[in-house]
């Protein structure tokens, strides 16, 4: 394809600094990895930044840290048009899963049925940040005081903020307003490191516990020897970053502003672009969220022949995500969801990234305009 929907950013530097790395003889979790994390908490503007392998691994432990909360609730309210990297965790936690609908008008979580969802079994929330836009954080708050006064538990919220590294909500980076948060720094994210994710945290004691349960449940700052003079009192997982990956994020830092803003621009000059045309929707966004638009989602009519035109000019564009509620393994949780059957019947995402210039956006902007 002339025009890629997703491509990797790998800053020319990272061959060089990542052989060093490889010869130094310590390629595990180390001083580099110290390194990347004060970069994501200056960036993100909190220090509750744990580093992990892999954003499914943030999610496994903010499902994990959650669960002395939550006693007995053991229902995760989350939304099936995702990764299924958004939705295994839960499994793999020994939750179950209670389907909310997704809202047609943004991809993302439909409020509305959030709320009839609510119930005393209720043990978190999954929200996603689909394409880069943020949730309505002030509504999911609203959500949490209604289950509050409804049963007298406050459910914590986990955001995974895969597609929205960059994004705000009310002029705030994600990751400060009391929730987890995950992001990844998977291959075609805005940020990579080869593979990795970080995982914010509303307060400190849950950060302190993501920083051991990551490796074991072993302080790597106590002892020296810490395998055998450490008593461990709450087991943990092999989930956190290397070196060799944190070198790799490191020197894709020093370009994540302009990377970012290249995601920002693409995507508002579609929104200009492609006001009006006729057969496609343009998806909303909440007035306090600023999107980092990882992808570009639109509904369009007739959407195979669209699909045929962009990609006979050389454009790709996909689904990206199908609904996780048709596997087989997650079938005893489907339920009614018109709002997702709606908009997984004409959803597809156009190329917005870093690599594209305004002449790439207009002439991918001038094929949808023709018509197909």
């Amino acid at each position: 394809m002339d025009i890629p929907l997703f491509k990797v950013f790998m800053a020319e530097s990272v061959t060089s600094t990542l052989g060093s790395v490889l010869q130094s003889g310590y390629v595990a979790q180390g001083q580099r990895v110290e390194e990347f994390e004060e970069l994501l908490k200056d960036y993100t503007s909190t220090s509750l930044c744990a580093s992990v392998n892999a954003g499914t691994s943030a999610l496994h432990l903010a499902l994990h840290l959650i669960r002395e909360q939550a006693g007995d609730r053991n229902t995760i309210l989350t939304i099936p048009l995702t990764c299924t990297a958004t939705n295994f965790p839960i499994l793999a936690n020994g939750y179950d899963i209670r389907w909310v609908d997704t809202d047609p008008t943004t991809c993302n979580i439909d409020i509305q049925d959030l709320r009839r969802k609510l119930g005393p079994d209720v043990a978190g929330i999954m929200v996603v940040h689909w394409g880069g836009t943020p949730c309505d954080l002030d509504a999911l708050k609203d959500v949490q005081d209604e289950c509050e006064r409804l049963y007298g538990y406050r459910p914590p919220i986990i955001e995974d903020a895969a597609h929205a590294f960059g994004a705000q909500w009310d002029n705030k980076m994600l990751g400060n307003h009391g929730n987890y948060v995950m992001h990844s720094f998977q291959a075609i994210k805005h940020l990579t490191t080869g593979d990795g994710g970080v995982l914010i945290s509303p307060d400190y004691e849950s950060h302190r516990r993501a920083k051991l349960l990551r490796w074991f449940g072993l302080d790597r700052e106590k002892s020296p020897d810490m395998r055998c003079e450490q008593n461990v009192t709450e087991w943990g997982y092999k989930f956190h970053m290397n070196d060799i990956n944190a070198a790799i994020g490191i020197e894709n830092f020093k370009s994540i502003k302009s990377v970012v803003r290249k995601y920002k621009d693409n995507g508002l000059l579609y929104d200009g672009c492609l006001e009006g045309v006729r057969g496609v929707t343009q998806l909303k966004r909440p007035p306090l969220a600023r999107s980092s638009y990882w992808i570009y989602t639109l509904r369009v009519e007739r959407r195979d022949d669209f699909v045929k035109k962009l990609q006979g000019a050389g454009v790709a564009c996909s689904r990206v995500h199908d609904r996780n509620d048709k596997h087989a393994c997650l079938s005893k949780y489907r339920a009614v969801l018109p709002g997702t059957d709606e908009v997984c019947a004409d959803m597809i995402c156009i190329p917005c990234g870093w690599w594209m210039g305004p002449e790439d956006i207009d002439r991918v902007a001038g094929l949808i305009s023709e018509g197909w």
